[in-house]
């Protein structure tokens, strides 16, 4: 199966269009937050439906340097995965999502869902744990919110986007779902998978 963007190139830096964070003048700010376009092909026989994850395995999995002016975040803190886009039952007829057609711009206090376009279901995003207990921002964050990584990270951020073909029509998950609670769902109906992936970062010194 491939999966390609006419977003960006894979592997390739992500244009901040795409991301929910962006550098400003003097900061940084929120940004377009469109979701990118997709399409894909060469799908195996049997597929029923697919589902998109999105997720970047560069976040610190300690918040204690994060977003501070006097250090970075050190390169070698360890990193766990932060989930951006977590979408199940998209039709097995469907062969590619527009730019900005499940996102346009950062709602705070999130998205609604589960339901969306085309049938299928969004999962919860990570910002709903990382807005909790905000008073201004705090909710359950719902389909795609893109990149805005710590502006002091030593590291720059990778973003993997995984298009999985699935033998059933109905992935096997209710409610509102976690992107690793949608994996270990699918998992045991995955007939292919394809990659596609970008950089990100807000560290000025890394920017360029």
């Amino acid at each position: 199966m491939r999966l390609w963007s006419n977003s960006w190139v894979d592997g390739e830096r992500i244009p901040a269009r795409y991301a929910a964070g962006r550098l400003l003048d003097s900061g940084v700010g929120f940004s377009d937050n469109l979701n990118p376009h997709f399409a894909w092909s060469e799908v195996p026989a049997g597929t029923r439906s697919f589902a998109l994850i999105c997720h970047d395995f560069d976040v610190p999995s300690r918040g204690d340097d994060v977003n501070r002016t006097d250090r970075e975040v050190p390169e070698d803190l360890p990193r766990v995965d932060f989930f951006h886009w977590v979408m199940v039952d998209l039709p097995a007829s469907l062969s590619t999502i527009t730019e900005g057609e499940f996102s346009r711009g950062f709602t705070p206090r999130g998205k609604g869902g589960p339901a969306t376009l085309h049938g299928a279901r969004h999962g919860l995003n990570d910002y709903t744990g990382w807005f909790a207990g905000d008073a201004e921002r705090g909710g359950d964050y719902f389909g795609y919110d893109g990149p805005f990584p710590p502006f002091n990270d030593s590291l720059v951020h990778h973003y993997v986007f995984t298009l999985y073909a699935l033998d059933v029509a109905r992935a096997p998950i209710e409610g509102a779902f976690t992107g690793a609670q949608a994996r270990a769902a699918i998992y045991p109906h995955v007939l292919a998978e394809a990659m596609h992936s970008g950089t990100y970062t807000l560290n000025r010194r890394l920017a360029g």
